[in-house]
């Protein structure tokens, strides 16, 4: 067990409620108090929705800023407020860290505490793997203030290797930066199965490879359902013409009938962790899993893997499963057992682990404001 101190560390974390990086916080915070850790979230972008707000107050305390997200804006001009609102709310709070959830938010950074930035995914890598080029001109803005922020920080954190890997081709070196991989509060439990095929994703984000699943539908044996949306917010738009598709669904929705699903396939050309692989897993699923090098680091001898510009090629691998009981089964075991790496006490220990590390030689903030 560590040692606590004589009260709860205070950490400013940002958060944004169109992300992944929602889930993320939630759980980190939430693993991360009985570590001795309170967290004060402070959300950029678009509002949260009533469930969220809710979510985020039973954990710890929410700010609303009116700061966007780097991702949404379409210039750099649009972020010139977005490093003096997280310095005001984490003077005004005495928090003793900050952990900003975009490397940009930490660029030009002016606080004394220790500053911990993760990048869980950014527009340079995603051009690199899926356009297969640097970011476009016009947006080299992105690139440089994920530069500085890893520069400013004093420590980065990425959620697999192979996306660390992937930054360090893109951004050059990258100092104190280390691996924590991601998690998931999803328990470890199968249910009765029913022959069918899943997927879920944002299948109008061109790195979710939608259009390549879509086609090998048409060999896959079962009826392969598709969820997510197809019409991204910029007006973005993947016709789904031989898959099942659910449209966005809800969370408990989504994960019914991934739990259901025999096999569960994600055909993504960018993924720097891949939360539906793992949230698959732990229902025992068997995986057919594009063969990219992330998968690869964390799911290796534990599914199936497809090349991701060849429709046949996952056609084959699920229609493989259909035909043989047996390989699905075990493949679900594997996978099952394989995702007991990535929960979220694990996680939480390992950042409290960093939190600690960089805490250990800065006294903590006296002055806090009463509950």
């Amino acid at each position: 067990m560590q040692p606590q101190a004589a009260h709860p560390r205070r950490i400013l974390m940002t958060v944004d409620a169109v992300g992944g990086v929602w889930r993320y916080a939630m759980d980190l915070a939430a693993g991360l108090q009985p570590l001795g850790f309170e967290t004060v979230f402070y959300c950029l972008g678009p509002k949260p929705s009533e469930a969220q707000l809710a979510e985020a107050r039973e954990i710890g305390e929410l700010i609303l800023g009116d700061e966007p997200l780097d991702w949404m804006v379409e210039d750099e001009s649009a972020l010139k407020g977005v490093q003096h609102a997280v310095a005001d709310v984490a003077l005004r709070k005495g928090v003793d860290l900050v952990h900003l959830n975009l490397p940009s938010q930490a660029a030009g950074l002016d606080l004394p505490m220790p500053i911990v930035v993760v990048a869980h995914s950014c527009v340079c890598t995603w051009f690199h793997v899926v356009r297969g080029t640097p970011v476009p001109d016009a947006w080299q803005w992105q690139w440089k203030l994920n530069r500085q922020g890893f520069d400013r920080a004093d420590a980065v954190q990425m959620p697999s290797r192979s996306h660390a890997e992937l930054s360090r081709q893109v951004y050059g070196p990258i100092d104190r930066l280390g691996v924590i991989h991601n998690a998931t509060q999803v328990p470890a439990r199968a249910v009765e199965k029913v022959d069918r095929v899943f997927a879920a994703g944002r299948w109008w984000d061109e790195g979710k490879n939608g259009a390549v699943l879509d086609q090998a539908a048409l060999g896959s044996g079962w009826p392969l359902l598709m969820a997510g949306a197809d019409r991204g917010p910029g007006g973005q738009h993947l016709p789904l013409a031989n898959a099942d598709h659910r449209g966005a669904l809800s969370h408990s929705e989504t994960m019914r009938l991934m739990r259901e699903a025999a096999i569960v396939v994600s055909p993504s050309l960018y993924e720097p962790f891949g939360l539906v692989a793992l949230e698959a897993a732990r229902g025992a699923s068997a995986l057919v899993l594009a063969d990219i090098p992330t998968y690869r680091e964390l799911w290796d001898e534990a599914a199936l893997f497809a090349d991701p510009s060849d429709p046949d090629a996952f056609a084959s691998a699920i229609k493989l499963l259909t035909q043989d009981p047996v390989l699905r089964r075990t493949l679900g075991e594997k996978a099952q057992e394989r995702s007991l790496d990535f929960t979220v006490a694990a996680q939480a220990g390992a950042v409290s682990r960093l939190y600690q590390s960089l805490l250990a030689s800065v006294p903590a903030m006296e002055a806090r404001e009463s509950a």
